[in-house]
């Protein structure tokens, strides 16, 4: 038995969200990580993950623009964020 494949669609959602605020949290915490740094080796960076953001919320008929979702990921606006821990 696999129990991933045993999950139901509710439980899965609740860990895969847990998973998504864990990673968020994380990258507001490591602010010494560029996004340059995020991209070269993941291929994603802060703001990959707030558009992808933006599109869930678009594909479920909320408006959302690009620099509310970049404020969810970084915890701030993202100039703010820009200013104080972009080198």
């Amino acid at each position: 038995m696999n129990p991933v494949t045993e999950l139901d669609d509710t439980t899965r959602t609740e860990l895969e969200a847990a998973a998504f605020r864990r990673l968020v949290q994380h990258l507001r915490e490591r602010t010494d990580v560029q996004n340059l740094d995020l991209r070269n080796l993941a291929g994603c960076c802060r703001n990959c993950l707030s558009k992808w953001y933006r599109h869930a919320a678009e594909e479920r008929g909320i408006a959302l623009q690009d620099a509310e979702a970049r404020e969810i990921v970084y915890g701030m606006p993202y100039d703010a964020w820009k200013s104080t821990y972009q080198r």
